[in-house]
């Protein structure tokens, strides 16, 4: 039994409606065949979407895991929810819960995270959130994130050689 406290949490949720079929916007937060153009364009690794089952959001490349967790719940196409670690950073786990509704010819989508309180990882997700739901909605509308994430995720590409060796997937085993 750890002799820590429980970290204090916070949650922050980000939310936009999207036009379009819910299953598209399912297939962009879940696929694991192609890039997530909304998630950092990353690449999901699972070893189940079953409760329990590990994820890791991977670079492009497939060499370094820059988020690893465990799925909590998985209801296609309204509910996913996961736990959170950056492979960077020795913060306490966070929550992410993708909600979606269906509303006419839009979809209602939420990203709720639930994150340790005054850590690196709350300020990265509340950086990273609206990014998310924004690249999301853009992605389903139109094909395509805006050309200020495309080139965002270009630079990521080239610093990738420079990325902590902690961060490779063998340290991360799912």
């Amino acid at each position: 039994m750890s002799s820590e406290p429980a970290p204090e949490m916070e949650t922050e949720v980000f939310e936009t409606k999207i036009r379009g079929a819910i299953d598209a916007v399912w297939h962009e937060i879940t696929k694991t065949d192609e890039l997530q153009g909304a998630i950092f364009n990353a690449r999901m690794h699972t070893s189940s979407m079953e409760p329990g089952g590990a994820i890791q959001m991977r670079t492009a490349s497939g060499k370094y895991a820059s988020i690893v967790g465990h799925i909590r719940e998985y209801d296609p196409p309204r509910r996913l929810v996961h736990t959170l670690s950056f492979t960077t950073l020795d913060d306490p786990a966070s929550t992410v819960e993708y909600d979606l509704e269906e509303d006419g010819d839009e979809v209602r989508f939420r990203l709720t995270v639930t994150m340790p309180r005054g850590t690196k990882t709350s300020k990265q997700m509340r950086q990273g959130g609206p990014m998310i739901v924004n690249s999301l909605k853009r992605i389903v509308e139109t094909g395509k994130p805006s050309l200020g994430v495309r080139t965002l995720y270009a630079l990521f590409k080239v610093l990738e050689p420079i990325t902590p060796k902690r961060c490779r997937v063998e340290h991360w085993p799912l």
